[in-house]
């Protein structure tokens, strides 16, 4: 890439990273701290967890709709201004309700196509696929430092404490955004009935589930880690760190053989099928295991080793799945398919753990993965 290249790519990533920290923090602690507030039940506490998940699935393609039509950098000073209200109005939340409410309009800033989009407009077509990749290594970092500084923040600051922090990095993300360029793309699309029948194939319809069950189970699974690490006796909310440090380590080198595998030895399909089982291995061994220390620390590990493999191989089978003149509306449907599947997994996660228990949130998220394996057993990767 050139250096303008580079320093735009950066740019765009800084925004994404941002607000997907802001997304994420919570994750690791809201479970634990949600009796801070009035009426709260577990079903709530999965509904606020992944409440943003709804809202961002309906907004995607709207926002990158209107941001073909009055530009990019509008729209995403917009989403960013809505992200930060929706973060002012959790911090100040006395009950759950206004939790959600805040939760779901941090999602309504819709602004992950929009950016992407972005991208695609000031990098030659031939350096994409490295800014893509760039950006996508930002957004696993920002994942990975939500799962170590939330845990910290909370115990420092409180739940509502983390929310106004969410806030500040929505402007941080607002004067990256001041410093982007502002001309409007040069060419619209429109979206017609042809182009969304064109992204209605089997295989792309594979792809959109496959994300979305593995941002349901990723939801699901952390409506029950918190209090499982906390019940247990393992680790007090302020050291959870101590666990997900070293798990955020050894699980990208895992993933790193598996991915190699997958594209050097072109076995995409076999690797795609082997993360899925172990995914669904750790869902059985976390419901089935006597948990201590140890114990959790090597189901988790064998969890994000799985998640990481699964997160850096869909947007490639995506991109190769879908040609060039559908590959954005594609891409659109496959962001609202995987915030779809954040939300779900909250709503009935956290129905499971107040009907059934914590523990059998575990016996559904296995399930989703055994439809899900099934599924992906008929995918098609000819393509390298």
């Amino acid at each position: 890439m050139t250096k303008s290249e580079r320093s735009f790519a950066l740019k765009i990533s800084l925004i994404m990273a941002t607000r997907m920290l802001g997304l994420f923090m919570i994750f690791p602690v809201f479970s634990v701290y949600a009796d801070n507030y009035d009426q709260v039940t577990p079903l709530y506490i999965g509904i606020a967890i992944g409440a943003y998940g709804l809202t961002q699935a309906f907004f995607q393609i709207p926002f990158g709709f209107l941001s073909d039509k009055y530009g990019r950098k509008p729209l995403l000073v917009l989403g960013l201004i809505i992200f930060f209200i929706g973060s002012v109005v959790a911090a100040s939340a006395t009950d759950i309700y206004q939790v959600v409410a805040g939760r779901a309009l941090q999602g309504a800033g819709a602004i992950s196509a929009v950016l992407m989009a972005f991208l695609a407009d000031y990098v030659s077509e031939n350096e994409r696929p490295k800014a893509n990749a760039f950006v996508g290594v930002q957004i696993g970092v920002a994942f990975m430092l939500a799962l170590l500084l939330g845990p910290i923040i909370g115990h420092q600051l409180g739940i509502s404490g983390l929310f106004w922090v969410i806030a500040a990095l929505s402007v941080v993300a607002l004067i990256v955004v001041a410093s982007l360029p502002s001309a409007k793309p040069k060419k619209q699309y429109k979206l017609s009935k042809a182009n969304f029948k064109k992204i209605l194939t089997i295989n792309l319809l594979r792809l959109d589930f496959s994300v979305f069950a593995l941002h349901l189970i990723l939801t699901s699974t952390f409506i029950v880690i918190p209090m499982f690490l906390v019940d247990n006796n393992i680790l007090s909310i302020q050291d959870n760190w101590k666990m997900y440090l070293p798990v955020v380590i050894l699980s990208f080198l895992g993933m790193i053989p598996m991915i190699i595998i997958a594209t050097k030895y072109k076995k995409t399909k076999t690797v795609f099928l082997l993360s899925i089982f172990l995914l669904a291995l750790s869902q059985i061994l976390f419901y089935q295991s006597a948990l201590n220390f140890t114990t959790f620390f090597i189901i988790l590990t064998l969890f994000f080793v799985a998640f990481n493999a699964l997160e850096a191989l869909l947007p490639s089978l995506i991109a190769k799945t879908a040609s060039s003149d559908k590959r954005g509306l594609a891409m659109g449907f496959y962001s609202s398919s995987q915030f779809f599947g954040a939300f779900v997994g909250g709503i009935i996660g956290g129905w499971i753990y107040h009907t059934f228990g914590l523990n059998s949130v575990f016996l559904f998220t296995t399930f989703i993965a055994f439809i899900w394996w099934l599924i992906a057993l008929g995918m098609h990767t000819e393509k390298h």
